[in-house]
């Protein structure tokens, strides 16, 4: 089952459920942010794929270096931890654009429609707060690695501002994407379909 607004299928095309668009309940006020968002969640989603593929290959090499060549190995599990760290939190943006977060359906089925509408803005709203105070904090997290110069404590001994950095800056597009379905659902909760912006 599906927590948002699924494209309408073009002329002689089926619905994809992976195609994304700007929900036409966004409130006018929000809909540069969320072009704004879809552009940059799709690059996201390429650097996440380029970082699966660093940690990959990184690993690979750990493995390769580790059992065949006897070589030492102190930056291989960091590197590829900070590659994994990066593809999971810079494509959650992307992933909540979809509504492709695991979601719980037990009551959705139970409930009637309008009622069920109102527990999906709920869910919204509660996860609006959670990741906004999530980004919240790894901004602080990331400063405070800045301003103290954090590194982690292997002999490799990169800075802590790098996954910091980069958890904050996904959890921060993940409020974003958030703040805009809330919106956009908010919207079509409050506004009778003639008034919708397009």
């Amino acid at each position: 089952m599906s927590h948002g607004f699924i494209p309408p299928a073009g002329p002689g095309t089926a619905p994809s459920s992976a195609a994304v668009q700007i929900d036409p309940h966004t409130p006018r006020a929000l809909q540069p942010l969320a072009r704004v968002l879809l552009w940059v969640n799709q690059a996201m989603v390429v650097l996440g794929m380029v970082a699966l593929l660093l940690a990959s290959l990184v690993l690979t090499y750990s493995v390769i270096s580790r059992y065949v060549m006897q070589a030492s190995t102190d930056w291989q599990d960091e590197a590829a931890v900070f590659c994994l760290v990066a593809a999971t939190f810079l494509c959650t943006a992307y992933v909540q654009s979809l509504r492709g977060h695991i979601g719980i359906e037990a009551v959705a089925g139970w409930l009637p429609r309008s009622l069920n509408s109102l527990r999906l803005m709920l869910v919204d709203l509660l996860s609006l707060l959670f990741c906004t105070f999530f980004a919240w904090k790894s901004w602080t997290l990331f400063h405070e690695a800045w301003i103290e110069q954090q590194t982690t404590s292997s002999s490799w001994a990169p800075p802590l501002t790098i996954p910091y950095g980069i958890m904050a800056a996904g959890m921060t597009l993940l409020s974003l994407q958030l703040l805009v379905q809330f919106s956009a659902r908010t919207n079509a909760l409050t506004k009778p379909s003639s008034e919708v912006a397009s």
